[in-house]
Formats: structure tokens, C-alpha cells, sequence
């Protein structure tokens, strides 16, 4: 596998002979897309021109429901637990969703239902993007990941703290953190690093990730 930090939560991904963006919001898209993995339909995430320019009519969109019409195209929505198959690459949603981070009192940011994580796994690897979410219990069942994609920002996800506690009940061979407002990653990359076997590596986006 061979992964591209775009910026934000974007990723282009190249495993299993297929050109796969995750979260197209940032990043140059100049190679044609075999499949778009959207994790919910925010703007930072779904942005419909960054998703026209890496598709073409034979790209599979996989994203929520309520993604379709803001990109204007057919889309392929995975429930959590739901598994497809595209050649050689499997994908599989997991959840994603806010329980202490509100919009406004009982409205959270990332109600559970509005959008998923993805574990894509190929080439005997599996990558982990968590999407956006707070540490879930959901997380702790989640094994055998070898490199986890960690939404650590704060303030609509997981802060550093947060992030570092989910990284280490995955225990991913690798993480790499994403989703960064305003927070410092050597301090996700410490506190990970001194709990377990995981190691933290802090890119840049443009940057490339071989797994």
C-alpha cells in the first residue's frame, strides 16, 4: 500500500491495483479515481468539486446516502459492519459518531447514523480511517489494524488525549494523526508511543506513506 496525505482527513491510497481517495476536501486530484471512500457529507469531506475532478463514470462512490446529491452522483452506502468488495481491495464501515461533542445542547456534531469509518484492507494489510468521531466503545472490538488514520483535532473529533486512548485500544502496528486544528501531534505521537508497540508517524500533507 502506498498513501498520500492530502490534508485534513483526505488520503489518495494505492492498493490492491486501484487509485482509492478517502474524504476528498484538500490535495491535487490528477489521477483518476477507482473508488472514493466518503466518510460523511461535510464539506471537509465531501466536497463536490475535489470528488468531480477524482472521478470519472467508472468510479465507485462509497459514501452515505445524503452524499449523492450534493456530488451529484450514484452512490454506494456501506452500514456499519457492511462489507464490499472491489477486485482485490475489501472495504468495510465501521462506526463514527459524536457522544460529547454538541452543536448545540443534545445535538451532537456527528450523530450516530451520519457517517462511518472505513477499514480497507489489501495486499494482506489493513488500514483503519476513523472519520469523524469521539473514542467510541466500538473501537475496542477493532483488531489485527496494521495502520490507523487518527482524526485528532479536537473541538468536532477526538483531541489529542482522546486520540491517544482509542490509538492504544486499537493497538495498530502504525497511526498517523489527522483531522489537526490547533492541536500539537508530539504530544499524540508521546503519550502513544509510551503505552505499547504502536509507532506515530507525523507527515506533512504531500507526504507519502508506504505500508
Amino acid at each position: 500500500m502506498e498513501l498520500k496525505w492530502l490534508g485534513h482527513a483526505s488520503w489518495k491510497l494505492k492498493a490492491g491495483g486501484k487509485v482509492i481517495y478517502l474524504d476528498p476536501y484538500e490535495g491535487e486530484y490528477d489521477e483518476k479515481a477507482d473508488v472514493i471512500l466518503v466518510s460523511h457529507s461535510h464539506n471537509d469531506h465531501c466536497k463536490p468539486d475535489k470528488v468531480k475532478a477524482a472521478a470519472d463514470p467508472a468510479t465507485i462512490v462509497i459514501a452515505p446516502a445524503d452524499c449523492a446529491e450534493k456530488v451529484g452522483a450514484k452512490v454506494k452506502s456501506l452500514k456499519p459492519g457492511a462489507k464490499t468488495k472491489i477486485g482485490d481491495v475489501e472495504i468495510e464501515a465501521v462506526e463514527a459518531y459524536n457522544y460529547k461533542r454538541f452543536r448545540s445542547p443534545g445535538v451532537p456534531f456527528h450523530p450516530r447514523g451520519l457517517g462511518v469509518g472505513y477499514i480497507v484492507r489489501a495486499e494482506g494489510k489493513t488500514l483503519y480511517h476513523t472519520g469523524d468521531t469521539d473514542f467510541i466503545p466500538e473501537m475496542k472490538d477493532l483488531k489485527g489494524i496494521d495502520l490507523m488514520l487518527v482524526a485528532s483535532g479536537g473541538t468536532y473529533t477526538m483531541d489529542n488525549d482522546e486520540a491517544a486512548e482509542a490509538t492504544i485500544a486499537v493497538n495498530p502496528k502504525a497511526a498517523i494523526p489527522m483531522h489537526i486544528w490547533d492541536t500539537d501531534p508530539k504530544v499524540f505521537k508521546k503519550r502513544v508511543e509510551a503505552a505499547g508497540r504502536t509507532k506515530v508517524n507525523i507527515m506533512k500533507p504531500g507526504e507519502t506513506y508506504r505500508l
